[in-house]
């Protein structure tokens, strides 16, 4: 775990830990507290607190490279077993390169974890250290939605467990119980980047009010600019403030570029995860729809109940939270100019113009766009999702009436 310096805790003594109580979150830790524990219990968060810094532990790593090892050797194993050995059996391809996409996937998933297990030391202290000024009550309203999705999202992912329990033979146990574990591990891992966006947007948000006090205070302020001893004595607090809310911006910027370092590998296979997952589910139900569903796909085999609704609805749901939270993200950064702009517009000041030009300047150099190996994480990129599963399903719901109507007509001319 991790604890915040006492200057965000606001206390004079740090040592003091503070009670954690579900959906009053006080300050960053307390906020992913939920995460944290779920991180934990999966050896994905091999870390400790020494006073207000985070380090590596070492019964943690050890831990951590253990669960991965095994992790490896279980998955490789079943991908032997339904690809060579043939001992793990499929109805048809479609559900075997289902799983062959599941596992690969899954698998650079959790080794992209690993690899970022000491970067990641560097994120959160930076977080902390970002998060620091904003208020506990505005923790204690986000924490309603971030423990809330963590929990129930948690939740929902253990019910299934009840279908690797009580599987058909011991190969499917095999295949569901390692399904289960890259289930869990990418969706901790989604919801922590998810709550770092969060907590991110919610600092530019805070950013962009004070600028926006600062416009109301230069505009309040012109007429009395004219007065020479008035004029010397607010011209330096307005420049104190700028030059705070601009070494603040270059902060958050920092902080948003390391987090799209650390975490861009991981969601962009989970882009791709969660394409191919929604793709393969409605294929799987349009062909079981035309009465071929034993030709195709192995019901028994998969972790979910009632696997057409269920599979589906969680990954759109999970895939909408993210754009939405990187989305909106994305324009409070871009709203942050615009006040800038306004600002600059309100004052005459000759020095307060030139500190609001370079601002203007650094926002235009650091754009803090949530991104993907390139890939801007926002609506446009949903929309794309969307217009490709949909195209891909006109595409065969239309191959599947042709070819139904090809074999009526057979069976008529027989």
């Amino acid at each position: 775990m991790f604890t915040p310096s006492p200057k965000s805790q606001g206390q004079d003594k740090g040592k003091v830990r503070k009670k954690w109580r579900l959906f009053h979150a006080t300050d960053f830790e307390s906020l992913l507290y939920p995460c944290i524990i779920f991180c934990t219990i999966f050896g994905l968060f091999p870390y400790k607190n020494i006073g207000s810094t985070m380090e590596l532990s070492k019964v943690g790593h050890i831990v951590s490279t253990i669960v991965l090892v095994v992790a490896g050797v279980w998955g490789l194993t079943i991908l032997f077993e339904v690809n060579i050995a043939g001992h793990i059996k499929f109805d048809g391809v479609p559900g075997a390169l289902q799983c062959n996409c599941y596992y690969i996937l899954g698998g650079v998933i959790a080794v992209i974890t690993y690899v970022m297990t000491k970067k990641r030391i560097l994120l959160f202290q930076s977080m902390l250290e970002v998060s620091s000024k904003l208020p506990p009550e505005l923790y204690e309203k986000m924490s309603k939605m971030v423990h809330a999705k963590d929990i129930i999202g948690f939740l929902f992912i253990l019910i299934q467990v009840y279908n690797c329990i009580f599987s058909a033979n011991y190969g499917d146990f095999f295949l569901k119980t390692m399904s289960f574990y890259f289930t869990m591990l990418v969706f901790q891992m989604d919801m922590l980047y998810m709550d770092c966006v969060y907590v991110l947007k919610a600092c530019l948000t805070q950013l962009n009010d004070n600028l926006l006090s600062l416009r109301e205070l230069v505009v309040s302020d012109e007429p009395h600019l004219l007065r020479r001893i008035y004029h010397e004595q607010r011209n330096p607090y307005l420049l104190m403030e700028l030059k705070a809310l601009k070494k603040r911006h270059l902060l958050l910027s920092d902080t948003v570029h390391l987090l799209n370092t650390v975490f861009s590998m991981q969601v962009l296979t989970t882009i791709v995860m969660t394409f191919a997952e929604i793709t393969f589910g409605l294929y799987f139900y349009i062909v079981a729809w035309q009465g071929e569903r034993g030709d195709v796909v192995n019901l028994e085999k998969q972790i979910w109940f009632k696997y057409y609704i269920t599979s589906v609805t969680y990954y759109s749901v999970k895939i909408v939270l993210i754009v939405w939270a990187c989305d909106t993200g994305k324009d409070q950064a871009m709203q942050i100019g615009t006040t800038v702009h306004d600002v600059l517009i309100s004052t005459s000041d000759k020095q307060v113009k030139d500190e609001l030009q370079l601002f203007s300047l650094q926002i235009l150099h650091r754009e803090n766009a949530f991104t993907a190996k390139g890939l801007t994480v926002d609506a446009t990129l949903l929309t794309a999702i969307v217009g490709s599963i949909t195209t891909y399903l006109l595409i065969l719901i239309q191959f599947l009436v042709t070819t139904q109507t090809c074999k009526e007509k057979l069976q008529e001319t027989a």
